[in-house]
């Protein structure tokens, strides 16, 4: 990669409607290929998405019996049984909602004796399932993708990060108290991310804009990790009006 590329935007109404095309987005891609690699995010953002594929896959319109997931992130610490963790994230809003093969999702391991060697295993684990056909993003308002915060490196692959106080902070409100949040996670790295074949991002509100606006326009930087996507070829940001309100600032 190394070249810029210009990131396809699609603009919609709200956060409603940004779900909604991503969700198409998931779906037209499993439809064309049932065998479909898909990287997914947890978070507050694709919630929607989720409960619209749930839809979909109980009216019978869909099926995921044939996909594969990797997840971006866990929690370090956080066994899967954990209500917070990103396992049972999944569990409840996904994949014990619809088809999928258990043995077919996979999420990093958080509690891992060796957590470099996990993350070197979810590496492995990807290439072994062909690399990744369409990635779904979520934005940090730090600009960070997955839980590769600011300072995050292009050549960066599955591995320990601290979170941020930021990350943490903006986190806290799935925790009974501040003090319970993880500070440290297991995530796909910069160069994990870029490998996926086709990229997906959803930003919605106006806590995203400048995020959405420097990771569009700015330079490519390790401070805003998001920015790295302008050196992808497949690119697109699903965006409500106020995440993209900066856009139309500069021309």
């Amino acid at each position: 990669m190394g070249g810029i590329n210009v990131i396809e935007l699609e603009i919609v109404a709200d956060h409603e409607s940004a779900s909604a095309r991503l969700a198409g987005c998931i779906v037209e891609q499993v439809r064309r290929e049932p065998a479909s690699v898909l990287g997914l995010a947890t978070g507050g953002t694709p919630e929607r998405t989720y409960e619209l594929l749930v839809e979909k896959v109980r009216a019978g319109h869909l099926s995921f019996s044939q996909a594969t997931t990797f997840n971006l992130d866990e929690y370090v610490g956080l066994p899967p049984a954990h209500p917070q963790s990103y396992h049972a994230y999944m569990r409840s809003r996904l994949f014990g909602e619809t088809d999928f093969d258990p043995k077919r999702t996979h999420l990093p391991d958080g509690t891992a004796d060796d957590l470099a060697k996990a993350g070197e295993q979810y590496e492995a684990l990807i290439t072994e399932a062909g690399g990744i056909d369409l990635q779904l993003l979520g934005l940090g308002a730090n600009g960070h993708i997955g839980f590769n915060e600011p300072g995050a490196t292009e050549d960066s692959r599955t591995r320990v990060v601290d979170l941020t106080e930021e990350t943490i902070a903006a986190n806290a409100r799935f925790f009974e108290a501040p003090e319970d949040v993880p500070r440290r996670a297991l995530t796909m790295g910069i160069a994990t991310i870029l490998e996926a074949r086709e990229i997906v991002l959803i930003a919605t509100g106006e806590s995203k804009a400048e995020a959405v606006e420097r990771a569009v326009r700015g330079p490519v930087t390790s401070q805003m990790p998001a920015s790295f996507l302008q050196q992808h070829s497949s690119v697109t940001f699903v965006l409500d009006e106020a995440a993209a309100s900066l856009l139309g600032s500069r021309a």
